[in-house]
């Protein structure tokens, strides 16, 4: 049923479409919405740069859902769990939250963990928007461009052609 709305969507919308089904996709907390394929897809059909673009901007959007989980939760998590706060307040500070932030979006990792994290220790909301973008830019150009040149080679392979 929701693959049926995605496919929808990218038909009917092109790249908008592409925009809302990665913003739909990553702002699932936890449960995760199979949006690697259908950029994938649209990868191979429109162009991949405007796909990848499309995508990172929408995913990146999303990621706010987690964000403001942890900001809005902030008092209860702080209060039930006061040594992971402090702990992983440590923690960012020592290693730097931007760069996890940009691992975990970049990669199949659950980026909503850092996002709540992100939230609860209050951290800047543009340098928060900036990370998760610059790794979902990434990975999302990297599936555009992985459907762009790996449907072409099977279907070359078969001598069949878009």
């Amino acid at each position: 049923m929701i693959l049926d709305f995605f496919d929808m969507l990218l038909k009917t919308y092109g790249y908008f479409g592409i925009f809302l089904i990665s913003m739909i996709s990553s702002a699932t907390i936890i449960l995760p919405l199979p949006s690697s394929i259908f950029i994938f897809a649209a990868g191979a059909i429109l162009n991949p740069f405007l796909v990848g673009l499309s995508a990172g901007i929408g995913s990146a959007l999303g990621e706010f859902s987690g964000y403001m989980l942890g900001f809005g939760g902030r008092q209860v998590i702080k209060r039930k769990w006061k040594w992971w706060v402090k702990e992983t307040n440590k923690l960012s500070k020592r290693y730097g939250i931007f760069w996890i932030l940009i691992l975990f979006a970049v990669t199949p990792l659950p980026d909503d963990i850092p996002g709540i994290l992100a939230g609860t220790l209050k951290y800047p909301i543009k340098k928060f928007f900036i990370a998760v973008f610059i790794g979902k830019l990434i990975l999302n150009l990297a599936l555009a461009y992985a459907g762009f040149f790996g449907a072409r080679w099977i279907l070359n392979y078969f001598g069949l052609s878009l």
